[in-house]
Parts: C-alpha cells; structure tokens; sequence
C-alpha cells in the first residue's frame, strides 16, 4: 500500500471512528500544555566540542584585551571599569579605550544570578528566567506594522495597545515585551510613558521598560514602584531593559547609563550586541560568535559593578547578510548554528541567555515567513535559551510588526509548548492495552486508552486546516493568512483586560500626566 493509500485509509477511519466525546473537543484548546513560563524537558544541542568552544573563548579573550572595548560619554561607566581593575586608555574627546585581561569578565560575572524571577503584577504570572526555564515574548522595535486590510504603515499607539491585548490573550506567550512596536502619533521623548502604562493596564504579565535614555528608564522604574510598591521594586525584579551594544566593540553612554539606571535599581538587563556579519562583526560565523561573547560579557559585566547580584541576561542576535545587496537576511542557517553555540558558551558561564527568535525577512506572512521563521526559532529552542523576544510578530526584517504573523506565530509556540515537553515513557504511554483491547486490524478509536489521552496526545492547532481539500475549497478555500486576520480580529473584539486598582490606575495616570507636562515635545 502507498503512503498516499495510507494516509486516505486513515482519515477514513478518522471520520468513522470518532466517538461523539472526540467531537465534542475544541480545536487548539491544549490545556494541559499551559504554564507561565516553560520547564524544558529535553536537553539542549551541544554543537561544538569543548576544544572549540575553548578557541571561541580565547578569541572573545583577545579581542578584549587586545583590541578592546571603546566606552564613549559615561564617565562613571569608566570608573567602574577601571576600580575594577581594566586598564583604561584615553580615546578621542569623552572616549576611552577599555581592555580587559582574560577571564576579568567572568569573574566579575559570577555574583549574577543563574536563574532569577521577573514579578508579575499577577502572581500566578511570575516567570522564571535561567537553567531550564524558558520564556516566550512578543517581537520588539518594529517602527511599522501591518496587515491585510491596511497594508504596511507607521506603528500608532493604538497598535501598540493592540498588540499587547493580543500577547495578554495568548497562552502561548509568557511575557508582555516591550517596545512591540514604536507609536509614533505620541512625541519621542514622551511616548515611553504610554507603552509603559500600556503593558501595566493591558497585561498582568511581566514586561520590558523603556531604555533609550536614562531618564526614560528611571521613569520606567518609578512608574513600577507606582505598581508594586517601592518596597517591593528594591527587593524583587519587576522590569528589565534590553540594550544593545554598538559593534563593533563599542558601549555608548546612553547605553551604559540606562544599564546603570536598571542595575542600581536591582532590576534585570539584556546585554544584546546586534551582529551583521561583515559589516560589524566577522564575515564568519565563529568569529561573530566571539565577538558576540566578548560584547555582551563586557555589557553584562557592568551590572555587577553597580550592583552585584543584579540580573543579566546573556544575549546574541546574529545575522547573515547578503553580500549582493548588502541588505540583512534572517532566518538563515549560519545564524542558527551561531545561536546553538551561543547555548553552549552561556552554559559555560552560567548566565541565563536570550536569542534568536521567529525571524523573517518577508514582506507578507506567506510561506518565506514562515519557514525563515522556524529555522530561527528552532535554534533558540535547541539552543537552550531562556529569553526568546522576537517570539510573534517580526516580519520584513523587523521593520513591520504583522497582526497575522503574530497570530501565526503563537500558534507555533503552542506546538513548541508540545514540543518542549518532550516524551513521557510509562506503562500506560506505551499503550499496549489499545492494541489489546480490540486485537490485529481492528481500529483503536474507541478503546480505553485512545478514550482516556485523545485530548492531550497530541497538540491541536487554533489555526491551521487540516480539513480535506474538498471540504476546505467547499468552506471558501481560505489561506492560512486570512484565517489569522480573522483570528487576531476576533480575539481583540473578545478582549477584556485584566482588573487594576482604580487607585494604582489613577496614580500611574497622574504620574504620566505630569511627567508630559514637564516638558515640550520631541520628535526626534
């Protein structure tokens, strides 16, 4: 018989064999798979061999104190570094030149948590970040969005509250993110203020602060010590800044500032350099990886000088180019494997790591979108790492956010839930009472055991079709991107946002006013 023979014969039997408990389930409703943050139960990929990985090391180890690290406009960055022991050299105007003698950084390195929890305003929303904790959060920066119905246009401050109702409503999803796309109806210098309140009032999940300035991102941590209490904020982590180096091999003092501001806070950071290889970092993967490790240590080192303890996020976006166009290219091979190895080295230190993500370079949620996006992904997953941010929503090389690619995208991440649960081998797993109860040749869809496991044996997609062709051409032969337009529709008229303290709300409210009042606005 013919795989296709086979495969007919079966969903034959599939439609005459259901019980009408089986047809009573809800597509996508995977309850068992629901958890605040995921407990990964297989174990990462190990890429490299330690002689490798110890090659990488030494040359992340040269590049440091070799070539060096050039801190720029941060005076106090500059005299941590030094006091602890980096030899500082002047560089032009308010520049040095900072170099580290091997394993410095790692020993600094060690006071940083492993492992550490981000408080929700919701408890039972708390995630745990490190070891084998994984959490999945909304893409990030996106200055557009886009859909079917409006096309590609600039990011309001209603999508943006839009898109953090549609993270809230997702299962799939563990953290609010941050800046999930930039809303520029609302002054620069001011609308950090909204995107703030907006994952406090829209989500009761953790979420990402504002760090393009050093003052936003003490207003970010005010507006949280509104939220939880002061108390609370000094001893818990409750927000984090994501920053990113400017490579190669520089820390500017905005940058150094807002992780300063973050740090002597107690709350958490990630230490991301933004790698295109052979623009800034090397044309190969290896030595972008060891660039990678170098910056993000010389980034993350900075916390502990401020505040020991304080949470660091080890992190590495790594991307291919085309070298035809000179445009970045996303969801390649080569970054992927950056990223298996990235798993590896952030092992090696014990720091908890954030990379790659549902990357794409598409211009539509088609097909390239998707399986650029899977590639990436994939090596997060295997990767071992704990903080995956573009997890929903990046599309034309995170410069739109997509309303139907971050609907597409959480249904992945419920299949990675499944995934990531790995295979449970008991007695009653290996199922061979269903092949008994009946007997050779004689269908299982009745049995006790099919009974007792149809609703949590496999994941069941809220999104796909799996109909056969004719039924799918009789119901409109609708795609799979205008079924997600029709879902992210559905779940915004279906949203209701989670209960806040009228006072908490008014003070957060008054805060902001304030804050607006203060000052003019900015657009640039």
């Amino acid at each position: 018989m013919s795989e296709i023979q086979t495969a007919q014969r079966a969903a034959r039997r599939t439609r005459r064999g259901r019980t009408r408990g089986m047809r009573s389930a809800a597509p996508g409703q995977n309850t068992h798979l629901r958890v605040p943050f995921i407990t990964r139960k297989i174990p990462p990929y190990d890429l490299l061999g330690e002689d490798a990985l110890d090659r990488i090391e030494a040359a992340a180890d040269r590049m440091l104190a070799e070539i060096g690290i050039e801190l720029r406009e941060d005076a106090e960055a500059m005299r941590l570094y030094r006091d602890a022991g980096a030899e500082v050299r002047p560089a032009s105007g308010e520049a040095w030149n900072i170099r580290f003698e091997p394993g410095m950084l790692r020993e600094i390195l060690r006071t940083a948590p492993a492992r550490f929890t981000q408080c929700a305003r919701n408890p039972a929303n708390n995630v745990e970040i490190g070891g084998d904790a994984m959490v999945f959060a909304p893409a990030y920066g996106s200055p557009f969005v886009m859909d079917l119905d409006k096309g590609r246009r600039y990011g309001t401050i209603e999508d943006f509250q839009n898109l953090v109702k549609l993270a809230q409503s997702s299962p799939w999803l563990h953290h609010s993110g941050g800046t999930i796309c930039e809303p520029t109806d609302v002054a620069v210098n001011k609308r950090h203020l909204d995107m703030v309140y907006a994952h406090m009032r829209y989500s009761d999940r953790a979420f990402l602060g504002s760090i393009t300035a050093p003052e936003r991102a003490a207003d970010s941590i005010e507006m949280c010590r509104i939220l939880f209490g002061a108390d609370f904020v000094d001893q818990n982590c409750v927000i984090m800044g994501n920053f990113n180096t400017t490579s190669p091999l520089v820390l500017d003092g905005v940058t150094t500032a807002g992780i300063r501001t973050y740090a002597g806070a107690g709350q958490g950071s990630i230490h991301l350099p933004f790698l295109l290889g052979g623009a800034v970092s090397p044309l190969t993967m290896a030595g972008s990886v060891a660039q990678c490790l170098a910056e993000s240590m010389a980034s993350a080192a900075l916390t502990q000088l401020v505040r020991p303890g304080a949470p660091a996020i080890l992190a590495g976006f790594l991307s291919s180019m085309s070298l035809r166009s000179g445009s970045p290219t996303f969801g390649t091979p080569e970054p992927a494997l950056g990223s298996l190895v990235m798993g590896q080295l952030a092992r090696r230190l014990q720091l908890p790591l954030r990379c790659a993500g549902n990357f794409s370079t598409s211009k539509r949620p088609d097909g390239q979108a998707m399986q650029q996006a899977m590639m990436s992904m994939m090596s997060a997953i295997q990767g071992g790492a704990n903080y995956i941010l573009h997890t929903a929503g990046f599309l034309d090389g995170l410069l739109s956010m997509s309303y139907e690619k971050f609907v597409m995208d959480c249904d992945m991440a419920g299949a990675l839930h499944a995934y990531l649960a790995g295979i449970e081998v008991n007695d009653d797993t290996l199922g061979i009472e269903a092949l008994a109860q009946n007997g050779p040749g004689e269908h299982l869809f009745g049995t006790d055991h099919t009974l007792r496991h149809y609703q949590t044996a496999y994941w069941d997609s809220a999104l796909n079709d799996d109909q056969p062709y004719e039924t799918w051409e009789e119901q409109g032969s609708i795609d799979s991107a205008r079924r997600a337009n029709a879902r992210w529709k559905g779940i915004l008229a279906a949203y209701e946002a989670p209960p806040m303290n009228e006072a908490t709300d008014e003070a957060l409210k008054d805060f902001i006013a304030r804050k607006k009042a203060g000052m003019p606005d900015a657009w640039y």
